[in-house]
């Protein structure tokens, strides 16, 4: 089946000086090389913001998961912030796995809220879903993100989001949200603050060891045996494997 011209021209416009240049040269390379196939698989559908965020496979192009599609996303959410509590009131957490990319997407993503005045809280490494949830409760932040694609391929990423009870976005939030993410409809529309000069300003915020204390304080008062004498050997023998997940950070110490 012949290439539509339109797909083919929606590839051309990411080779625009409005993109990065490992991008531009992505794309080009394809065009390059009339892959078809992969031109349609990439430009011949757009990356659907969902009711949990978006999820998809890690590449160039408006149907995969890369740094303007995660973009869309959080410019997106920072208009929806914004339109909720007023310019200048709300607060995000941000978290992220092991995942290529996922630690590039979670500080672009801060880089966006900052840019719209939004604070974002940054963990400075990897950390569980579970944390970030408890996150956005204990510092009180609008919402939340973690940057995962939990069980798929390794060549997959995705971009979730919770609302301020840690939880997964539902009515009327999530479709609040998706109908921001769905206006964004230009690239340029997308902005982003440089991220030292927004960390100076106390618009991005790293977080790391004091909220691990404060989340694994959590856990332990939720102890279901709590007369349990912690020196007293219970002669329980664990094998943990995190399966290259972010658990490793926290189980352990749990």
């Amino acid at each position: 089946m012949p290439l539509d011209p339109e797909i083919l021209e929606r590839a051309r416009e990411w080779t625009g000086s409005h993109c990065d240049p490992a991008t531009r040269a992505e794309v080009q390379a394809l065009i390059d090389a009339d892959d078809e196939d992969e031109i349609r698989d990439r430009f011949g559908a757009q990356l659907e913001f969902g009711t949990g965020g978006l999820r998809g496979i890690v590449g160039a192009g408006t149907n995969r998961m890369n740094r303007y599609t995660a973009g869309a996303a959080s410019q997106g959410l920072a208009h929806y912030i914004r339109k909720q509590v007023g310019p200048g009131n709300g607060s995000v957490v941000i978290a992220h796995d092991s995942r290529t990319h996922s630690a590039q997407f979670a500080s672009e993503a801060a880089q966006i809220f900052a840019a719209n005045g939004i604070r974002t809280y940054l963990f400075e490494a990897l950390r569980p879903t579970p944390e970030l949830s408890f996150a956005v409760r204990h510092l009180g932040a609008t919402a939340g993100i973690v940057i995962t694609a939990s069980h798929n391929p390794k060549q997959y990423n995705g971009y979730k989001v919770a609302w301020s009870d840690g939880a997964q976005v539902i009515p009327p939030h999530d479709t609040g949200i998706t109908d921001e993410v769905r206006a964004i409809h230009d690239l340029s529309h997308i902005r982003f603050a440089d991220f030292e000069s927004a960390k100076n300003d106390g618009l991005i915020v790293l977080i790391g060891e004091e909220v691990d204390e404060a989340y694994l304080a959590a856990l332990d008062a939720a102890r279901l045996a709590e007369d349990l004498d912690p020196a007293i050997p219970a002669g329980l023998k664990i094998v943990y494997s995190p399966l290259h997940g972010t658990g490793a950070t926290l189980v352990p110490a749990a």
